[in-house]
């Protein structure tokens, strides 16, 4: 590996499973000292010593992404075993998929909880280590879902497009501050949080067959992909790409 983000302390919410794993995997072997923050306690301790025992630098702490005093304690976790992280990436999230006039209030408050406060919650617990270490690189995790509604989506659909328009407004904030923010937008990936959401589109009726899929993107995205690009945004690659938005979906939304 390059090293690109040597000296670097990286957090990355959602960083048990799926493409957070993916990331805190790459990250760590691109030199960061990774800490993974997720509700999956045994999973995220095990990818963290995984990545010790490959003779990576990573650590873990539980936390449910939602609630301020735990995002908090994770920050403090992160900061006193790697230091003030400098990359952060917001990936925590989940999805609802029903039809809207079967939704609930108590689905649509864990959505806004577990996709935007989250968000909200962890860029706000590390701004204030980055602006003191003289600058940040921060992604967070959208969709093509921000950009293209999907039948029985509106809630996931309507998260989606927040992080959106947050990336882009921590980027023209603290752009003056060396702080770079954008979003990562994956169309459709294989993992269980994909295959969960096919699964369900497909009992209510939804195509998203085979056929359908490679009409629409090609094949599913695999989380390395997501990882990559993410990698990218937050490398010095990337030092002049603030509050965009890199789609990882083969064209879906090109079509």
């Amino acid at each position: 590996m390059s090293q690109r983000l040597a000296g670097h302390s990286a957090l990355i919410s959602g960083g048990a499973s799926g493409c957070g794993a993916a990331a805190a995997r790459l990250f760590a072997a691109e030199g960061a000292k990774v800490t993974i923050v997720d509700r999956q306690a045994a999973l995220g301790e095990t990818l963290a010593a995984e990545l010790r025992g490959a003779g990576l630098q990573a650590t873990f702490a539980q936390a449910d992404v939602s609630s301020r005093t735990q995002v908090e304690a994770a920050v403090a976790h992160a900061t006193a075993s790697c230091g003030a992280p400098t990359v952060l990436f917001n990936h925590a999230g989940t999805i609802v998929v029903k039809p809207f006039l079967e939704t609930t209030d108590a689905e649509y408050d864990s959505l806004m909880d577990v996709n935007v406060r989250s968000m909200f919650l962890m860029t706000r617990a590390v701004l204030p280590g980055m602006l003191a270490a003289g600058g940040g690189r921060i992604v967070c995790t959208s969709s093509i879902s921000a950009v293209a509604a999907t039948p029985n989506e509106v809630l996931y659909n309507l998260t989606k497009g927040a992080v959106h328009m947050f990336a882009r407004a921590i980027a023209v904030e603290f752009r003056d501050r060396n702080i770079r923010c954008n979003a990562v937008c994956p169309g459709f990936i294989e993992t269980p949080h994909g295959q969960r959401e096919v699964e369900a589109l497909t009992r209510y009726g939804v195509d998203v067959s085979e056929a359908a899929m490679r009409a629409a993107q090609g094949r599913m995205c695999r989380p390395e992909e997501v990882a990559s690009a993410a990698l990218f945004l937050v490398s010095d690659e990337s030092s002049f790409v603030n509050g965009t938005h890199l789609f990882v979906d083969n064209g879906f939304t090109a079509v």
